[in-house]
């Protein structure tokens, strides 16, 4: 057992520049215990990421309906009849407006 200790300890030192193992050691765990360049941080902001995009995603599609609906109301009389019928409760001249609860 000795002989074979030895001659694992010989090729170990042959092989392996220990102040180079020892540093990139120290990045390692530094990059997992580090605040500011923990794994576990940066996939948190991974995960605000991705949900801060789907949000900017809904948000365009809102603005999106609006437009549309803004550009129909501005340029389609049948749409602002209908809008100013249902909502203002506005008729026209000859018309009997009811309403029912």
């Amino acid at each position: 057992m000795g002989r074979k200790l030895k001659r694992a300890n010989l090729w170990l030192r042959r092989k392996v520049n220990l102040p180079l193992l020892l540093v990139a050691g120290v990045i390692i765990v530094l990059l997992f215990i580090n605040d500011d360049t923990s794994m576990s941080l940066n996939m948190e902001y991974e995960r605000q990421i991705a949900q801060l995009n789907a949000e900017i995603k809904e948000c365009r599609d809102s603005a999106k309906y609006y437009e549309e609906k803004y550009h129909s109301l501005m340029t389609g009389g049948e749409e602002l009849e209908r809008v100013a019928r249902e909502q203002y409760n506005m008729q026209r001249p000859t018309e009997d407006v009811y309403h029912i609860k």
